[in-house]
């Protein structure tokens, strides 16, 4: 049995240049010396340093499994000597993700998004990390359906005998903290009932019916963590791809359609996720529309061949221009819904101390 490898992708807004539509370069070479320091000392195996608009995205392989202290403290320390440069530049909300002073054991709860995967590497070893920028956790419910559960999407499900039997989803309720796995295809409609709600239900891993991880996401909510609006949750999403799973193609369809997401302007508005190659990650449109952009490896003895840049590709211009097509649609309801959140979705923001300023002025209606 070969030894088990780890990849942990975790990513936090440390400092915005120029303003939340990107990352200024000092921020990502001072995360890969510090990584590369990492290495040497053998905490990693291997790292990428990348980012989505303003979010600093740390890739790192190991071999101390899921949740490690040591991994979660090289990342939490490299964001904050991150946050230390951004802070020195006067870089926009710098150290924004950081919720907390004192590194406590892991980085969950502390503000950083993580997602992470433990497995024996196969023969070939083909892996996808989405990073999102201006949209929340549930943005990945949708591809992530559409990827394990939808045939017209994902032709192995129909073809492949070893996907034939399905997969199962592992869904959060963020707001009670619970899970609960529902099995695909049997129990699609009871699945599809909670993914809809993209703002309290969340795929956080699927497995294929053996047991295999095939994919795993971010869950955090920062707002549910600091109690009020600090910056959208700008996800990331692992999934493995090939030799039993969806191929690299399968994974990518998604994204061809620009889903509406949570997120966009103050994390308070509806607007299409738009598939972007790594250089055009920079939202600046009413700070958005939302963006995605998609890293693929090849994992060689937990070294990270790569990345490509998958996004960078004709095919998905059209995806680009709905995108467009739908911001301009989507703007001109200015402050109503549906691109407007709704009241409950907006409960972190200045609705709440406007509604304590306003309560005296309501009168009964009788």
């Amino acid at each position: 049995m070969s030894e088990k490898i780890t990849l942990s992708v975790l990513k936090a807004d440390v400092g915005g240049y120029v303003g939340h539509s990107s990352i200024h370069t000092d921020l990502i070479q001072t995360a890969k010396e510090r990584l590369s320091n990492a290495v040497d000392k053998d905490i990693i195996v291997d790292f990428h340093v990348t980012r989505c608009g303003d979010d600093l995205e740390l890739i790192m392989t190991h071999k101390h499994g899921v949740d490690s202290e040591i991994i979660h403290k090289t990342a939490w320390n490299t964001f904050v000597a991150c946050a230390e440069v951004a802070k020195d530049l006067k870089l926009y909300g710098a150290g924004q993700d950081l919720l907390k002073d004192a590194f406590t054991g892991t980085v969950r709860g502390l503000g950083p998004g993580v997602a992470e995967l433990e497995f024996e590497e196969r023969k070939s070893e083909t892996i996808i990390i989405f990073m999102a920028d201006k949209t929340s956790p549930g943005a990945w419910n949708l591809p992530l359906y559409k990827i394990f559960a939808d045939p017209f999407n994902t032709a192995g499900l129909v073809i492949d005998t070893s996907m034939h039997d399905g997969f199962v989803f592992e869904v959060l309720d963020v707001l009670k903290h619970k899970k609960i796995r529902f099995s695909a295809p049997e129990e699609i409609y009871d699945l599809l009932m909670f993914i809809g709600a993209t703002g309290r239900f969340i795929i956080k891993s699927v497995y294929r019916k053996d047991g295999l991880i095939a994919a795993t996401a971010s869950t955090q909510k920062l707002s549910l963590i600091a109690g009020k609006y600090v910056g959208k949750d700008d996800p990331v999403l692992i999934v493995r791809c090939q030799s039993g799973l969806p191929a690299v193609g399968e994974v990518l369809e998604p994204f061809a359609f620009p889903h509406l997401v949570e997120g966009w302007m103050r994390g308070s508005h509806r607007g299409p996720l738009m598939p972007v190659a790594f250089y055009e990650a920079n939202p600046s449109r009413f700070d958005g529309p939302p963006r995605v952009i998609a890293a693929g490896f090849q994992l060689c003895n937990g070294k990270l061949i790569g990345p490509r840049d998958l996004f960078d590709d004709p095919a998905f211009d059209e995806a680009r221009r709905k995108s467009n097509e739908i911001a301009n649609y989507m703007r001109q309801h200015g402050s109503f819904e549906p691109h407007r959140l709704g009241l409950e979705d907006l409960e972190y923001t200045t609705m709440e101390k406007l509604m304590e300023k306003l309560e005296s002025r309501f009168e009964a209606d009788v």
